[in-house]
């Protein structure tokens, strides 16, 4: 999936596996096993925000599409972020103590210095994962469960491998505890690139399902700092697309995106979990589909970045491998 060059050498490979599948769920490409089995990670989190909306939670708390692009974000923990999440939480009558998720030290390296400075301890508020919690406790109090809702048999967690396994059309064979302590749930590459292909037609749907994810692309796409962050390749990416896009990273090298003016859907696994490769690949796809260009700033820090020393000279490059773009 990608090539690490050094000089005139290929001194690395990186290995992995994507899907793209067309509206009716079926596969229209694909690279190395579209059954292989893998945990999307955080790629997940719009799937996990469905219920969120379906259950009339979303609404009856007046969520705005950039909560709602929160909801499915990773994102660095910057003061936007953490703010928007404390307003979040101010208006549900919780607080940070009512989060799940664990502390983390801010991903933003201005605040993360910042904190440091005056020395100040990370809250839940800067967990990548917090929006996603946030959504999590919007729908608990709308379904009247228990504050432990990243328990498995919670029924939060319950309507997220139900809605999981019904846009994924498979049935989960297992899951592991994500980072953030919610179950992540597994599914076939296909089965993932289906569940996108999903989100990518559901605004051609008058289903509350189909509404929903329709909804919540279209908060991705809408509010891409929300997602991820500045100069993070979730945000960049979908800044530089010439269309509307969604593109959602998780953990362990794993991509997807939702092209929803092409009705397809795309899932990444790169099998060493390197966030490198993952980057490059994604990148090198959507230029293949065609919806970012090669030449854009923000695509080709990802799709083709240099390698320099300590010395600041050039010494290599990350590349696509040659197919994933021809």
């Amino acid at each position: 999936m990608a090539e690490i060059w050094r000089g005139p050498f290929t001194e690395s490979l990186h290995m992995g596996h994507a899907v793209i599948c067309g509206p009716d769920g079926d596969i229209t490409e694909a690279w190395g096993d579209p059954q292989a089995v893998v945990l999307p990670r955080s790629s997940a989190k719009m799937i996990q925000a469905l219920p969120l909306v379906t259950s009339g939670a979303a609404d009856a708390c007046g969520l705005t599409p950039r909560q709602l692009a929160l909801a499915c974000a990773s994102h660095q923990g910057a003061t936007v972020h953490v703010d928007a999440v404390q307003a979040w939480l101010n208006d549900l009558g919780l607080t940070e103590q009512d989060l799940r998720c664990g502390p983390e030290i801010s991903r933003d390296t201005a605040l993360a210095h910042e904190m440091i400075r005056r020395d100040l301890s990370p809250c839940q508020l800067h967990n990548n994962c917090s929006g996603k919690h946030s959504g999590f406790l919007t729908l608990n109090q709308r379904l009247g469960a228990g504050p432990d809702y990243v328990e498995v048999d919670h029924p939060v967690q319950q309507a997220c491998l139900d809605a999981f396994e019904t846009v994924t059309g498979q049935s989960s064979p297992g899951y592991g505890i994500d980072g953030c302590s919610a179950p992540n749930h597994a599914t076939t590459m296909q089965g993932m690139a289906r569940a996108m292909a999903f989100f990518a037609n559901a605004h051609t749907g008058s289903d509350s399902l189909s509404q929903a994810a329709a909804r919540l692309a279209e908060a991705m796409y809408s509010h891409p700092e929300m997602v991820a962050g500045e100069n993070r390749a979730c945000t960049l990416l979908m800044r530089a697309a010439k269309e509307p896009v969604a593109v959602k990273t998780g953990a362990e090298g794993y991509f997807v995106a939702i092209l929803p003016g092409r009705g397809l859907g795309l899932a990444l696994k790169i099998q060493d979990g390197a966030t490198r490769a993952s980057e490059c690949a994604i990148a090198a796809l959507l230029v293949r589909l065609g919806v970012v260009d090669a030449q854009h700033p923000s695509v080709v820090q990802f799709l083709n970045p240099e390698i320099l020393n300590r010395r600041g000279f050039l010494t290599g490059q990350i590349r696509p491998a040659s197919d994933l773009m021809q």
